[in-house]
């Protein structure tokens, strides 16, 4: 287990928190609102949680989806939180839907998940081996 510090930057703000621990408990932790806002369908809001991070070195987060808000076409966008960031901590949704959508302060509005940094030596090549799949992408199971 790892210690993720936080500091709570508005009355308001929530600490992220697992809805269940343990070996079979959640993959990520709920990140909460600390305002109230409509979001129009085709539209794409910043939402602060009012909180700040750090995040100890070799472990950065991702920003994703829950998917009861999925189901409503509220979506999350550009997640990615490396561990040298200490500002707040801002929610990035969309609105894919036709609908708007009020996000309600107190709300769990996204999840946090915890990744550890692996860093890669990226080599120019001019060919790459040959695979089973190939260059076989989305529905190329059938499904």
């Amino acid at each position: 287990m790892i210690e993720v510090k936080v500091k709570r930057l508005h009355p308001h703000a929530k600490v992220p928190a697992y809805a269940h621990t343990g070996p079979a408990g959640d993959l990520a932790a709920d990140l909460y609102s600390i305002e109230e806002l409509v979001i129009e369908p085709n539209r794409v809001h910043s939402i602060r949680t009012g909180i700040a991070l750090e995040l100890p070195p070799g472990y950065g987060a991702i920003v994703e989806d829950r998917s009861g808000l999925a189901l409503r076409a509220i979506t999350t966008l550009a997640g990615v939180i490396d561990s040298g960031y200490r500002g707040e901590l801002k929610v990035v949704i969309a609105n894919v839907g036709s609908t708007s959508y009020t996000v309600k302060q107190g709300e769990r509005i996204a999840q946090l998940r915890l990744v550890q940094r692996l860093e890669a030596t990226f080599t120019g090549v001019a060919e790459i081996a040959a695979s089973e799949r190939m260059e076989k992408g989305f529905g190329s199971t059938g499904s």
